[in-house]
């Protein structure tokens, strides 16, 4: 994890270096994020999002005058959201929970709460200048490394014991989405422009590790393998240079 984020800095500062090309452009974004998760099974429903924000660098290379590949390097912290479980289960198995504790019952509500270094690769198609406004859609693939995972169970039964767990284990390593967002540009200097948008994101991977056990009242006891996918509304705000 630690060789990410060294070696998107160095290119971070090598775009930075190179800034008298016209072609080269790099900002920074601190963007807020409404999160929520959603699965293949029709047990498991959506139940609650997250508050987030993502922050970090942004880079925008332009081969033409108003189309540019966009790459960067940032931290999106609170992804996920909630899940109630219809069955109760053998949920969260890998994380400490104590003795008993990851037996839990029909109705449970998993809150995810994890944190990604993300890479992104996109491509931005933006307007001719209208007075100081520039406006752009920009579709993009977003590749997630998780870092950290912190969890919350409630439901009939449960105490504080099932507060902010480290469910680190609990969560794949990986997570790719795609996206598309819009939004415009406004011109404050010659090489300075403030950026607003908004953008939506879809998970392609599964988030969840799969490795606990439904208790089902028809089928008996199964694995629970439903695929768990992270999805996100962002608010952009950031600044390009």
């Amino acid at each position: 994890m630690k060789k990410i984020v060294v070696t998107g800095a160095f290119f971070f500062i090598g775009m930075v270096l190179m800034q008298a090309q016209n072609d080269i452009r790099f900002g920074f974004q601190a963007s807020p994020t409404f999160a929520w998760m959603n699965t293949t099974s029709s047990r498991i429903n959506p139940s609650g999002t997250n508050l987030g924000i993502k922050l970090g660098m942004v880079g925008e290379y332009y081969f033409r005058e108003n189309y540019a590949f966009t790459s960067g390097l940032g931290f999106a912290f609170n992804q996920g959201g909630t899940l109630q479980h219809e069955f109760g289960g053998l949920y969260w198995r890998k994380s400490d929970l104590g003795p008993g504790l990851d037996t839990l019952p029909a109705g449970v509500k998993l809150k995810y709460g994890i944190q990604y270094i993300e890479i992104p690769a996109g491509m931005k198609m933006r307007t001719r200048e209208f007075g100081y406004l520039r406006y752009f859609v920009e579709p993009a693939l977003t590749l997630g490394f998780r870092s950290q995972a912190r969890g919350t169970a409630q439901g009939r039964g449960i105490g504080s014991d099932l507060e902010k767990i480290n469910i680190r284990k609990e969560v794949n390593a990986f997570n790719l989405a795609w996206g598309l967002g819009a939004g415009v540009e406004y011109t404050i200097s010659e090489s300075t422009s403030l950026v607003g948008g908004l953008g939506f994101q879809v998970g392609f991977t599964d988030v969840t590790d799969d490795n606990g056990t439904t208790f089902d009242p028809v089928r008996g006891n199964r694995r629970e393998n439903s695929k768990g996918k992270n999805n996100a509304i962002v608010l952009r705000l950031g600044v390009m240079f």
